[in-house]
């Protein structure tokens, strides 16, 4: 059988544990988060040390940025879902964020804002779509779903782990131009693993439009959504480098948003209404959950380069701001899978947490996490320089109460969207991540001290302060949602 010719239910038949669709679709977005998590790495401390801005600056802008990263997610998975599909916004999405790494490599320091507007719109068309494929290759009654989107998570993260530790070490050691001309390189191989991955989709990811009578007449709105997408980039300069433009922003595309899900909430059946309210509230906590994650671009990162030593398990020297991009990534990688299997083996018998309770989980891992970096003040010496085996430490606990979340987090959506609204929900997914970004860098900037003079041990206390209150935080958000579970479960109806 030709492979072009699959039908999806031969795909979504397959034997095993995984699809082997799945990965095609892995490699490519691994080398894709490779490029987008060296270039989130990069963000906060080369705005500080090469764009000579106040930590606090930095750190809004930052929030800034990838709140902007995260709200064009949605707009990718609409224009995916209604015109372009999944397969051709993929590619159009690689191909701007090809050309803002190249625009940033060639000056990064006179260029910023504009390589940075390629890459917010290009994120935007890549990253929703490419999971909602996942989705498709499984039956909505498949059990074996969960552990997929673990693996593809992993898969994220060996992206992430490269690319948070290998740019940035270039670019302070070497050339910011090299660090940023290597995530072009890297996303030009996750466009090509894309293209040759095409052959065994079968019909996953086809415009909306395939195969319809007016396909040809219609193809107008392909390059309408194309020059759309490139008229907004100027727009998006001025309101990236601004962030109170950003705040209005912010202020609008929410509401709007909530809007439109209402209107389509409206036109479904009351048990798809159902499904999409649990959906809703997840996507309300998981803004909570990334507000306080996010610290790792902004605040962590200045945190790194502040007031960690470079000596990890007492014998590796290891540069502290590639440890705080890089350590998640790996404990993800070696978490995922057995993360996976433990799901598994507990559906055989019957002893699963649902979903509710899995993000409950998170919240209390994550307030735990921020408890051992409050803690790293108790480990410094008098010049406020602290341990970098206590600060990783932190990372591996906040990396269990992301594998209870985020994973779990892109399957439910698939699970709980209809077939209709399955792009713009993952799209409504990333936006939570937008505003959790967003409040990341208000939160952050609240933690810095306005002195550019401060000494390191003034900033240790400052930052670990705020670590301590988003630990109480996160803990009473965990308990919250516990609470929630039977409410929850009701509104999910026959969905695990």
């Amino acid at each position: 059988m030709n492979p072009a010719s699959l039908e999806l239910s031969a795909i979504q038949s397959f034997e095993g544990k995984y699809p082997r669709q799945l990965w095609w679709l892995f490699f490519s977005e691994m080398w894709e988060r490779f490029s987008f998590y060296g270039m989130r790495g990069m963000l906060t401390y080369f705005m500080v040390h090469q764009l000579f801005m106040s930590e606090s600056v930095a750190n809004l802008q930052y929030g800034a940025t990838q709140a902007f990263v995260y709200a064009f997610t949605f707009v990718g998975g609409l224009f995916a879902d209604k015109i372009l599909g999944f397969r051709r916004s993929l590619a159009w999405g690689g191909l701007l964020m090809i050309i803002g790494s190249i625009i940033l490599a060639i000056d990064p320091q006179k260029l910023f804002f504009l390589g940075i507007a390629f890459n917010i719109v290009g994120t935007g068309f890549f990253k929703p779509n490419i999971s909602s494929m996942v989705g498709t290759l499984y039956r909505d009654d498949d059990v074996r779903r969960d552990a997929g989107f673990s693996l593809f998570y992993s898969g994220i993260n060996v992206g992430a782990l490269l690319g948070g530790y290998i740019p940035i070490w270039l670019g302070k050691n070497y050339s910011w131009n090299v660090a940023f001309g290597l995530t072009a390189v890297v996303m030009a191989i996750s466009v090509v693993t894309f293209s040759y991955s095409q052959r065994y989709l079968g019909p996953i990811g086809l415009s909306p439009r395939h195969g319809q009578p007016d396909e040809a007449k219609t193809k107008w709105r392909d390059w309408v959504t194309y020059a759309g997408s490139l008229a907004v980039i100027p727009l998006l300069m001025v309101m990236v480098s601004k962030t109170d433009l950003t705040d209005y922003f912010m202020y609008t595309i929410g509401p709007l948003t909530l809007v439109y899900v209402g209107y389509e909430m409206a036109k479904s059946t009351p048990d798809e209404r159902k499904k999409l309210a649990a959906a809703m509230v997840f996507i309300l906590f998981s803004i909570v959950f990334w507000a306080f994650f996010e610290q790792s671009g902004g605040s962590l990162s200045l945190f790194a380069a502040n007031n960690l030593d470079d000596t990890l398990l007492g014998f590796l020297h290891l540069d502290p701001n590639g440890v705080n991009n890089s350590s998640n990534s790996l404990f993800v990688i070696i978490f995922a899978p057995v993360f996976g299997l433990i799901w598994l083996a507990l559906a055989k018998k019957k002893l699963e947490p649902n979903t509710v309770v899995k993000f409950g989980l998170g919240f209390l891992f994550l307030g735990a996490s921020f408890w051992v970096l409050y803690s790293t003040r108790f480990f410094a010496n008098e010049e406020g320089i602290t341990s970098l085996d206590v600060f990783t430490l932190a990372y591996l606990v906040m990396t269990f109460g992301e594998l209870c979340l985020s994973p779990i987090g892109l399957s439910i959506m698939t699970k709980l969207s209809p077939k209709k609204l399955q792009g713009v929900m993952m799209g409504m997914w990333f936006l939570a991540s937008a505003y959790g970004q967003y409040a990341a860098g208000l939160l952050g900037a609240g933690m810095s001290l306005p002195d550019p003079n401060a000494t390191a041990s003034a900033k240790l206390i400052s930052y670990t302060a705020g670590y301590q209150q988003l630990a109480i935080y996160a803990v009473v958000a965990g308990v919250l949602l516990l609470g929630l579970s039977p409410l929850v479960r009701r509104l999910m109806g026959e969905v695990k």
